[in-house]
């Protein structure tokens, strides 16, 4: 499918005509909650994996809604009598939202895009604009599509929004924004949001996006990476879900970065920390390379920038022939001629062969901005489940660094703590047996982290509730023990310093 074929694309210069679209899909229901009532959760869920046969069965009756779904959702050609007196039907013909279909009388109108309605994190009522039949970011394969076209919001879309920090801030830019969800997030929080896109039809819909959405526009910038931004211009907020497909050439601009290897996140990385003000947040999704011989940490850890704090989190790996078979199923290379795609599938083979690729690994990569003279990078590997969004236990994460670097093992001694919310004690050990053989600390909220702990630790987190300094509570933990009080002293700030550090522990004032 070549450029010319791709559908033509609203007009981004008609703002009124977007306000009464809008207006007309609210009164019709055309929202999140509005399509789950109407579709039922199976087929609500079945959209969002490229599935649309539950969707038609449920909407095969003629009110207002079944109408707008069949047209906006599921690209079907609706009567214009049908929709005449649910949207401005003149209005989205004239700017390009509809077109007539339908042989030489015209009678059925399409849409041109697809608009998937959007439950913003407050309630909001937004709206995704993508192209036809792209609107889950990949899941359904675009094979053969024009790499050109714009994908609506997938996974790793919502999983970059939910860890994003999300404070107040003056200044947020969007790099490689594509239908413009992350922009539009940002635009709740940011006095002003800036997005880029080396696709101009990405900045298109992404001006849809926020016009359809209800939101101040954001300022467009055509341009890979930094290239669109000023030397002088920095941010508070960068967020990124960039192109981070690690594939042989740059077939798909939505997700082949077209540098070698890992090099586009590297560069992106590396590049953020002198574009952020003071305290500011680089949020990122990821991949990186497992190189034989290299461990992928160390391979991280150089990729940040001096002056930054940083969390990197390492969600996912797979060896290279799993990941070379999900990118091929996610282009749909694998529907078309077989001998075809056995050489795309050599050819990502040969790729990593020659950089000595054995595994890609997936994840998050946060940067703070900092004016420690030690900054900190913590690398982890935790694919288990978490609960979304994590916005809060990000910036949290960066406060407890700040508060262990100004308080060394006196002052942490001195100091009152309090368990976290939802922090859960088991014991784990042979059935009937007086003790157990180790103690768990359980985190039922955001990470979800676990940590084995000794009968000290579990003892000092048990009665931690904001009232006695540490010290006191390890005075009373060494009489109960019949333990020397100053050697416990002296071993234990580090196991606090721990739970803290993974938010088993607050700082109580």
């Amino acid at each position: 499918m070549s450029n010319a074929t791709l559908s033509p694309l609203p007009s981004s210069d008609r703002p009124d005509v977007a306000a009464r679209l809008r207006d007309a899909l609210l009164g019709a229901s055309f929202t999140a909650d509005g399509l789950l009532e109407l579709l039922g959760a199976p087929a609500y869920a079945a959209l969002a994996r490229s599935e649309t046969v539950p969707a038609l069965r449920a909407t095969r009756g003629d009110t207002p809604l079944e109408a707008l779904v069949r047209l906006f959702l599921l690209q079907q050609p609706v009567p214009h009598a049908r929709v005449a007196d649910v949207l401005p039907v003149d209005a989205c013909l004239d700017s390009g939202w509809l077109v007539r279909v339908g042989g030489d009388r015209g009678d059925d109108v399409a849409a041109t895009v697809d608009v998937r309605p959007y439950g913003g994190p407050g309630g909001e009522d937004w709206y995704i604009v993508s192209d036809l039949g792209c609107a889950v970011g990949g899941a359904g394969g675009v094979g053969g599509r024009d790499e050109g076209v714009v994908l609506g919001v997938g996974g790793a879309s919502t999983t970059l929004a939910g860890i994003t920090v999300r404070t107040p801030v003056a200044a947020a830019l969007d790099l490689g924004t594509g239908s413009g969800i992350q922009a539009l997030h940002a635009a709740r929080h940011a006095t002003r949001v800036t997005a880029t896109d080396v696709n101009p039809r990405a900045l298109h819909i992404t001006a849809l996006t926020l016009a359809l959405s209800g939101v101040p526009a954001a300022d467009l910038r055509r341009g890979s990476l930094f290239e669109p931004v000023r030397a002088d211009e920095t941010y508070d907020l960068i967020v990124s879900n960039p192109p981070f497909v690690i594939s042989p050439g740059a077939r798909l601009t939505y997700r082949d970065g077209g540098m070698g290897g890992d090099d586009l996140c590297r560069s992106l990385v590396q590049q953020a920390g002198e574009r952020l003000n003071a305290g500011g947040f680089a949020q990122f999704l990821a991949n990186w390379q497992h190189v034989e011989g290299e461990d992928w940490q160390d391979r991280i850890r150089s990729w940040v920038p001096q002056g930054c704090d940083a969390w990197i989190v390492q969600r996912e790996v797979q060896d290279v022939t799993q990941y070379a078979e999900l990118w091929l199923r996610d282009a749909g290379d694998h529907r078309g001629d077989a001998a075809a795609y056995q050489a795309l599938y050599d050819a990502w083979l040969d790729e990593f062969e020659a950089r000595r690729v054995r595994a890609v690994g997936f994840g998050w990569i946060t940067l703070r901005r900092t004016d420690s003279a030690a900054p900190s990078v913590t690398t982890e590997e935790w694919p288990h489940p978490v609960e979304q969004p994590l916005g809060d236990t990000v910036r949290a994460h960066f406060d407890r660094l700040d508060y262990l670097r100004a308080h060394d093992d006196a002052a942490l001694l001195a100091a009152r703590f309090r368990l976290a919310d939802e922090v859960v004690q088991e014991q784990v050990g042979l059935p009937g047996a007086e003790d157990p053989e180790h103690v768990v600390l359980r985190q039922n909220r955001g990470m979800r982290r676990a940590t084995k702990v000794d009968t000290v630790g579990a003892g000092f987190a048990g009665v931690c509730d904001g009232t006695m300094s540490a010290g006191r509570i390890l005075d009373a933990i060494a009489q109960l023990l019949g333990e020397d009080p100053v050697l416990l002293r002296d071993r234990t700030p580090a196991q606090i310093r721990l739970l803290v550090e993974q938010g088993f522990l607050e700082p109580a004032g």
